[in-house]
């Protein structure tokens, strides 16, 4: 699938330039030429939303409810099931994590991306270890579920692909265990929702989250969709313009606010039209495509990148469950007697490629992958290992939709070359980061 960049080129510290090798899609997907094309077409009719009695207020207001019923399509929601839009995952979960009735008690494994492990404050919280079997993961769950106490309300925070070794995890078994104990589970799709279709029906989830700038439309906006019950009984996430729908001073100088029960209830402000209008290109584009020719293509992807570092060595490629786990398009690994921000470093300064280096804003899982302390220091960026020290770090390697054979054999070679001849400048670190010495 066509995709903005492809013909980007980038300056090398070595002299010349080179195609930009856009591999980090796991962070930031590039966006789809046919959302940036949707996008454009309609930018000149762009108006207020619910808020105006003109043609092009109408006009995007129609717009932005069609993108509500496509993305409710595109997920495969249930009949009464509400799509919230957000302005990412990390807001999504941070919405439902202000709805949750009083007492809730939130399971979570210590796998999560920060997104997922750290918006439950107000909650009672349980942090799962993490397993090394999708079974051992559905068995741990059950078996904290069934201890808890009191036997409350419940909610189990899962992801559906791992950002960090890009994993599938079991989500309908984990669902089916949380309903059989009571509790409710919600979806982290941000890595899945790009790479494979998500029913929310098939999966039996209760709530399903996803980014626009992972889904190849970034401009800023996310999901939340499903059950309405917990969304209707609470406050909204932001008060203001939009979230009520009556609003009347009172004798004694005070307010009285009736709030919408529609998804309204937690869209306060002016929406961004042009970020849910993108989601739903995108959605409509990768649906068309067909996942099961995009899946293909992936897997090929895959298999290109899995046998190329398994010729290297120095190479070990992190893993929860195994070599022969299904996964998304998402890889990282650690390279014996390379600082990870160094080999990153290198690989976008020498061969114009764009990955990840650092702890993927997954920190626990990435220190057990490391087999690290726990206290180990380390950070989402780089660390503050100079080049050629060993760090708590690893490289990510990412792709999807849009990315041509070209970029994952470049990166191949460059891994091999680096490995085998070392890097052909000089690095230092600057701000954290590991960066060309150009002095």
């Amino acid at each position: 699938m066509p995709v903005l960049g492809r013909d980007v080129t980038v300056p090398l510290v070595t002299g010349g330039e080179a195609g930009y090798a856009a591999l980090d899609y796991a962070a930031s997907a590039p966006a789809l030429q046919r959302v940036w094309d949707d996008v454009a077409a309609y930018a000149p009719y762009y108006g207020s939303v619910h808020r105006g009695a003109g043609y092009l207020s109408q006009l995007s207001t129609d717009l932005f409810e069609n993108s509500r019923a496509t993305v409710a399509e595109f997920l495969d929601c249930r009949p009464g099931d509400q799509v919230v839009f957000t302005r990412s995952t990390t807001d999504s979960l941070n919405l439902l994590a202000q709805v949750l009735p009083a007492d809730c008690q939130v399971f979570v494994f210590e796998t999560e991306h920060h997104a997922s492990l750290l918006p439950w404050r107000d909650a009672r919280v349980t942090y799962l270890n993490a397993p090394r079997t999708p079974r051992q993961a559905v068995e741990t769950l059950e078996r904290a579920l069934a201890d808890r106490d009191p036997y409350g309300p419940a909610l189990v925070c899962v992801t559906g692909a791992s950002n960090v070794t890009g994993e599938l995890w079991p989500v309908k078994e984990l669902a089916a265990a949380a309903h059989a104990h009571g509790a409710r589970i919600v979806l982290d799709a941000a890595q899945l929702a790009p790479h494979h279709p998500v029913s929310v029906q098939e999966l039996d989830v209760d709530w399903v989250a996803f980014s626009g700038h992972k889904l190849y439309a970034p401009f800023g906006s996310g999901v939340l969709a499903g059950r309405a019950d917990w969304l209707q009984d609470s406050e909204p996430y932001l008060a203001g313009g939009g979230a009520s729908r009556k609003v009347a001073r009172r004798a004694d100088g005070g307010v009285d606010v009736e709030w919408h029960t529609t998804a309204a209830r937690h869209e306060a402000g002016s929406p961004n039209v042009i970020g849910v209008y993108s989601i739903a290109s995108a959605c409509k584009a990768l649906t068309e495509a067909g996942f099961d020719r995009l899946v293909a293509r992936e897997q090929y992807l895959i298999a290109k990148v899995r046998e190329g570092l398994a010729e290297v060595p120095e190479v070990r490629v992190l893993s929860l469950f195994g070599d022969d786990a299904p996964r998304v398009g998402v890889i990282s690994f650690v390279v014996d007697g390379w600082n990870s921000s160094h080999f990153a470093a290198a690989l976008s300064a020498e061969y114009g490629i764009g990955v990840r280096d650092g702890l993927f804003c997954a920190h626990p899982l990435v220190r057990t992958l490391l087999g690290s302390d726990p206290q180990d220091p380390g950070e989402c960026g780089a660390p503050e290992a100079a080049p050629g020290e060993r760090s708590l770090n690893a490289i990510r390697v990412s792709f999807g939709a849009g990315t041509p054979d070209e970029h994952v054999e470049r990166f191949v070679g460059a891994v091999k070359q680096l490995v085998r001849e070392g890097a052909q400048w000089k690095y230092r670190t600057e701000d954290g980061r590991c960066v060309p010495d150009r002095g």
